[in-house]
């Protein structure tokens, strides 16, 4: 039932294998000490390619994961063998950050991959309440501009953060998200931004860590004490929000009521139903080189099709499951934290205030955010006395740049992420919000700019009100400013 793999074009001149090799393993495979050989490991990847599976994509993060893609690239191209596409990822701590940073970042991948251009270096930000995020996006254009970078990718960025990248003239081809039959957020607002704006999902944790296959299949849940795969430690966490055990088993049984009709496996007809997403590029599938792989069984995706009788059931069962909350790439910025430690542990240290606080003698704490009106018009951009805190009119300014470009919701998103990177430098949050007050230039924009409000503070209702105004800056559409008073503990 096999044939020759698909391929999705990236870009007019970037084409990828529809399954993508995942190299996250290495890491796993390097816990607690343990090395990876990494010729061996590089010599693993060699059947992958030589079937039609030639991407592959990996981290900064993943281990040697790097090192190892760089010598089989090196050996590949010493045998004269064809070309491959070796995708990574770049993941700054949050804070502070440097144009050198960012050069420093991505000369250091291509040392490691052994190779003058990445193809795709996709960009992980912790933190959007610190526009330094953005800062990374800009200076990553510039190298990809210079010819050090193909294209430019991001990893579990939510849709009004994609949006707002876009907005502000950030070359965007691709945004890897959790995506499968468990985990299906990135099926809404995502994939109709992706559609809008011509971005491709590239999606992982597809197979749920390998928990979505055969193997699982009337078996009982895996003890929690019992050591795992860092994956499955994580996609436990998501069963757990979906339903739990049971329902993932009845999701199970109809997976291979639908495999049983097409004579495939669990995993083929759980990846195809993802790869038949229409922003959907590939999905990727994780493997622990020299250890076991399923290329035989990848290669099966694209012998079938989906009738629309399974898509039916498949959709029945999906919709038996209660949604994983939230958006895109929550699960590393809010709980419920769907990592493998159940937290950021293991990823982050600390997470460092967006801006520096100034204490007055009189008590006063202030804010500035170093924007040049702050200069001129001699104030800050909050003070807190007290339990009070004050937050001057806000514009989508970010140094000398105007973020989101001319999109009034844009503008607004990133003006309510820079008041929440205030109140948090302050003690406190967007939760502690009793008062705002929006001002539009164009009375037309007050529907997308209350929609964008209403998004971020539907749970909160602080008191409201939006009028129009002539704001002083002509590429500004919107400013906010607002008022919190803190409770003793923040929500």
């Amino acid at each position: 039932m096999s044939k020759a793999i698909d391929r999705c074009q990236l870009a007019p001149d970037f084409s990828i294998s529809r399954v993508l090799t995942g190299l996250w393993q290495i890491a796993d495979m390097e816990r607690d000490g343990a090395t990876v050989d990494t010729a061996a490991a590089a010599s693993a990847m060699a059947p992958y390619a030589d079937l039609g599976l030639t991407t592959f994509d990996m981290a900064d993060h993943y281990g040697s994961a790097e090192e190892i893609a760089g010598h089989f690239l090196e050996s590949r191209r010493r045998a004269g063998g064809g070309a491959v596409e070796l995708l990574t990822k770049w993941v700054p701590k949050p804070g502070a950050l440097s144009r050198d940073d960012v050069r420093e970042a991505v000369e250091r991948a291509l040392r490691r991959l052994r190779t003058d251009r990445i193809d795709l270096l996709q960009y992980h930000a912790w933190n959007y309440a610190d526009a330094r995020w953005l800062d990374g996006l800009f200076w990553l254009q510039e190298l990809k501009h210079e010819g050090l970078i193909r294209h430019l990718g991001v990893t579990n960025l939510d849709t009004r953060h994609l949006s707002m990248a876009l907005a502000s003239g950030i070359e965007i081809v691709s945004n890897q998200v959790s995506f499968s039959l468990v985990d299906q957020r990135a099926r809404g607002a995502m994939s109709g931004l992706c559609a809008e704006h011509g971005v491709k999902l590239l999606a992982f944790g597809t197979l749920a860590g390998g928990l979505l296959t055969d193997r699982w299949l009337g078996k009982p849940e895996p003890d929690a004490a019992a050591p795992a795969t860092w994956s499955q430690m994580k996609y436990r966490r998501f069963i757990d929000v979906v339903g739990g055990w049971s329902r993932f088993q009845r999701l199970l049984t109809v997976l291979r009521k639908v495999g049983d009709r097409h004579q495939v496996s669990i995993a083929n007809v759980a990846c195809r139903a993802i790869l038949d997403q229409p922003a959907v590029a590939g999905v990727i599938i994780g493997a622990r080189l020299g250890e076991r792989h399923h290329r035989d069984d990848a290669a099966r995706l694209f012998g079938f099709s989906l009738d629309e009788e399974s898509r039916d059931a498949i959709d029945r069962a999906v919709a038996e499951l209660e949604p994983v909350p939230g958006d895109c790439g929550d699960e590393y910025r809010k709980p419920p934290f769907l990592t493998a430690s159940g937290d950021l542990s293991h990823h982050l240290d600390s997470m460092p205030p967006a801006f520096d606080v100034t204490e007055r003698p009189d008590g006063r704490k202030l804010v500035l955010s170093g924007t040049s009106w702050e200069t001129l018009a001699g104030y800050c951009r909050a003070v807190r006395h007290g339990d009070r805190i004050l937050v001057s009119g806000t514009t989508a300014t970010h140094g000398d740049r105007v973020i989101g470009g001319d999109d009034p919701a844009a503008q607004t998103h990133f003006i309510i992420d820079k008041i929440e990177g205030t109140l948090h430098s302050l003690g406190a949050g967007l939760c502690d919000i009793v008062r705002t007050r929006v001002f539009v230039r164009d009375l037309d924009d007050w529907e997308p700019v209350a929609r964008a409000h209403g998004e971020r503070f539907a749970d909160i209702q602080p008191a409201n009100t939006l009028v129009q105004a002539g704001l002083v800056g002509a590429p500004y559409r919107v400013e906010v400013e607002a008022e919190a008073i803190v409770r003793d503990t923040m929500a």
